[in-house]
């Protein structure tokens, strides 16, 4: 499931510098998100956890990361409570454990295909697998 995000925010200004090609590439994925219904922008991963808790299993959401290194991060409610995994942007492509694509909703859609059959280990899950 996913847990419908508020009203759409801005483009976030908090981002580190980006070559033109890389702006692009961002730009595009944001806009593809932010028309997602989940989506929430700034939100801590204390108010992430929060909206979570009362959630079933599997249900996830995508917010800004606080850690300065990365963009995103997807929050996503566990059998052992929620969890939060950090999505990285390195020369152009959005990454998540061994899957990469140029948009972040489309790393999504591969990781929910390709976790069907493989599900992902994180040392964040305490050893629960993210199917």
């Amino acid at each position: 499931s996913v847990l419908p995000s508020p009203a759409r925010p801005g483009l976030p200004d908090r981002f580190r510098m980006f070559r033109s090609c890389e702006w692009e590439v961002l730009e595009r994925s944001l806009n593809i998100l932010q028309a997602s219904d989940f989506y929430w922008g700034p939100l801590s991963v204390g108010e992430a956890h929060a909206k979570l808790q009362r959630e079933p299993v599997g249900t996830y959401l995508v917010r800004d990361s606080s850690q300065g290194n990365c963009l995103f991060s997807l929050s996503v409610r566990m059998p052992t409570g929620p969890v939060s995994l950090r999505i990285s942007f390195q020369e152009g492509y959005f990454r998540l454990k061994n899957w990469f694509s140029d948009c972040v909703v489309q790393l999504l859609e591969l990781v929910v295909a390709g976790t069907r059959n493989n599900p992902l280990h994180f040392d964040e899950m305490g050893g629960t697998p993210l199917v």
